[in-house]
């Protein structure tokens, strides 16, 4: 939801200070929370084969389907200049799909190093002083953003539980006050591209020093007021658990109707200036994305979401006997254990 409401944000915000105010604080924290917890529920990968199928049919393919899908979309409506489709420039959304690709092939290799979070910080740090590397793949941003996904591969449940304690959500509520009175504050200073993670300092027309600096800086944010976040997600089953599931279809559909609304002009009316018309965008944005990661939503598009494409790969015989191995020994281990 704040995904979907930033994009519509970033199209009405330059009359409106307290709408760009809240559009600086959510990035700062909104793709570092979907990229922690993204890291988190990688702890698991490892290369195995049924691993790498998963990876596959669940990143990389959606990845391609959607990027195909997305320059055509920009052909289509007339903003392309290329009319060609380039898989390997992720354009507006799908650059989280190949990151993730990118980040997930790497974990295991994070769960060898004795300092992960430290060394994706200085490969960070690195990337935010080469200029030019962002075009192909995003890399900018898949080394940037590194430091999220790594952190979350570190985060253990217990982590969670601390963050979601009565007195830590007793604490984030000043953390969230003065994050909001400092993103008022900053309207005026601060150069949003640095929150997008795609540029290097050089880029940006700032010193060298400035790229490690906002590298540490932004990460320090994103960790704190994704904590305050956190603290404040239930942990009893509600109405919107359901929708957990399909947080990537409303992620990956929604720029097809906050495209589609810029190109028709939709975010030219004069009233969505106004307090009441951002309120009423935004409100908008919250109920499309809730609709757009919905069970109906996820059996349409489960097809190029999650496709099974059992024909593309060799089918796994050594997994199913291992299986098989395992239940026959615990089978045995029951018996005796009776038998005794």
């Amino acid at each position: 939801m704040l995904v979907g409401m930033g994009h519509t944000w970033s199209a009405i915000k330059n009359d409106i200070r307290a709408l760009e105010a809240a559009y600086n604080v959510v990035y700062l924290f909104h793709m570092p929370a979907f990229i922690i917890i993204s890291g988190f529920f990688s702890r698991g990968f490892d290369l195995r084969p049924h691993r790498l199928k998963r990876l596959i049919t669940g990143v990389l393919v959606p990845y391609a389907v959607f990027q195909f899908a997305y320059s055509l979309f920009r052909i289509l409506a007339g903003r392309s200049d290329d009319r060609l489709v380039n898989l390997f420039s992720p354009w507006y959304l799908t650059w989280f799909l190949c990151a993730l690709f990118l980040w997930r092939l790497t974990a295991p290799v994070w769960k060898l190093v004795r300092r992960p979070v430290p060394v994706a910080l200085g490969v960070a740090m690195l990337a935010s002083v080469t200029p030019g590397m962002g075009g192909a793949l995003e890399l900018q941003r898949v080394f940037q953003f590194l430091p999220c996904f790594v952190l979350g591969l570190c985060l253990k449940p217990e982590h969670f539980r601390l963050v979601r304690r009565r007195s830590a959500r007793i604490l984030s509520v000043p953390v969230l006050v003065l994050a909001s009175l400092l993103g008022w504050w900053s309207v005026p200073y601060l150069d949003v591209m640095w929150v997008y993670r795609n540029s290097a300092a050089q880029d940006l027309g700032a010193p060298w020093w400035a790229g490690p600096v906002m590298v540490l800086a932004l990460f320090g944010c994103a960790v704190v007021l994704t904590a305050c976040f956190l603290a404040w997600v239930p942990g009893r089953r509600m109405w919107c658990t359901v929708l957990g599931a399909g947080t990537l279809y409303g992620y990956l559909l929604h720029g097809f109707v906050v495209k589609g609304v810029l190109y028709a002009g939709g975010f030219d009316a004069e009233w969505l200036r106004s307090p009441l018309g951002a309120l009423v965008a935004t409100l908008l944005a919250a109920g499309g994305m809730t609709l757009l990661c919905t069970p109906p939503v996820r059996r349409v598009f489960r097809c190029v979401m999650e496709p099974r494409m059992d024909w593309a790969f060799r089918q796994d015989t050594v997994r199913p006997a291992r299986e098989r191995e395992r239940s026959a020994g615990r089978g045995s281990g029951c018996e005796a254990a009776v038998a005794r």
